[in-house]
């Protein structure tokens, strides 16, 4: 069974992820309902848009998953951090598809749901460790709680994108 603490962090992230979350609409929650058309729009320029957000919070989960388990990816490519997602972002090519969209919010559903796993299974003796693919800088202990507030952080750009986008 995980120990306590292990559970706690394990409930922060699915709060992040599906609520009910403290500081307000949890990520999976502001992305239920938004079209792959409203998800891939550009409302602001230079930001991201809602669909990049999505591809790149589940590319996190799944990389501090694998960093949790001991098999750090070497070194973090443009690609692995900003994955490309199947849909223009401007221009006039052609329409999102919805079952691609959809795949990703899969993709950020199952990367949590796994990253709560092993962190469930994670001995929290080695919380003050350092995880493979971290160098000297993090501890596990800052990682977990850096991958819920790097949710809690993107869904508050994808609140904002989405007020630009309806």
């Amino acid at each position: 069974m995980a120990s306590l603490e292990m559970r706690r962090i394990a409930d922060q992230l699915d709060r992040a992820v599906n609520g009910p979350a403290w500081h307000g609409p949890a990520i999976l929650k502001l992305v239920k309902g938004v079209s792959a058309k409203d998800a891939a729009a550009k409302p602001i320029p230079a930001a991201h848009s809602i669909w990049e957000l999505v591809a790149h919070t589940a590319a996190w989960l799944e990389i501090v998953r694998l960093r949790l388990e001991g098999k750090a990816p070497g070194r973090i490519t443009q690609a692995m951090n900003w994955p490309p997602i199947a849909a223009p972002t401007r221009g006039s090519g052609p329409s999102p598809s919805i079952r691609e969209w959809r795949a990703d919010i899969d993709r950020l559903r199952r990367a949590a749901r796994d990253l709560q796993s092993a962190i469930r299974s994670f001995d929290d003796r080695q919380l003050s460790k350092n995880l493979p693919g971290v160098g000297d800088t993090w501890s596990a202990y800052i990682t977990l709680h850096g991958a819920v507030q790097h949710v809690l952080y993107h869904a508050g750009q994808i609140a904002i994108l989405k007020k630009g986008t309806s």
